[in-house]
């Protein structure tokens, strides 16, 4: 393996943190625009399109992961089968409370009926991203994949 090689293989854990941080400053900036917004007034359309993609994003990194990225660690890492059930598992209540919040959005929910989608959706998603950094950013260091991030992390 050529020196290349191994910080390709290093940047794949440097990859996942810069993704979580990104959707974690989307899911800032989303809580920002709602709360600029008048406790009275419906969803501004800064909200909506926070909202839309930040979901979309979030949306895109799950898929990654549950698509390219975890079939090649589960082949190279089979004592990993539990953890990455555990992430999928994640994956499908993120995308349930995603849904959630979408819907809210679409029909202009008071503010307060936002926050606690947004809340609820934070704690699940740094409990699950806090998790995954734990129990893969080691094994990220010494994946052998070569694809290119925004297709296996998302986009962002």
């Amino acid at each position: 393996m050529g020196e290349g090689d191994e910080a390709r293989l290093v940047a794949w854990s440097r990859e996942l943190r810069g993704v979580h941080n990104r959707l974690r400053e989307a899911l800032t900036v989303t809580r920002e625009a709602l709360a600029a917004g008048r406790p009275a007034e419906p969803a501004t359309r800064d909200l909506l399109l926070f909202c839309h993609g930040f979901c979309a994003a979030l949306t895109a990194h799950h898929e990654g992961e549950d698509g390219r990225l975890f079939p090649v660690i589960a082949a190279q890492h089979p004592e990993l089968h539990d953890t990455l059930r555990n992430l999928r598992q994640d994956h499908s209540m993120i995308a349930y409370l995603l849904s959630g919040l979408q819907a809210a959005v679409a029909r202009a929910a008071p503010p307060a009926e936002l926050d606690r989608h947004l809340e609820g959706l934070a704690a699940i998603m740094e409990s699950h991203f806090r998790y995954e950094e734990r129990q893969l950013l080691t094994v990220l260091e010494t994946l052998a994949l070569d694809a290119d991030p925004g297709t296996v992390l998302g986009p962002l």
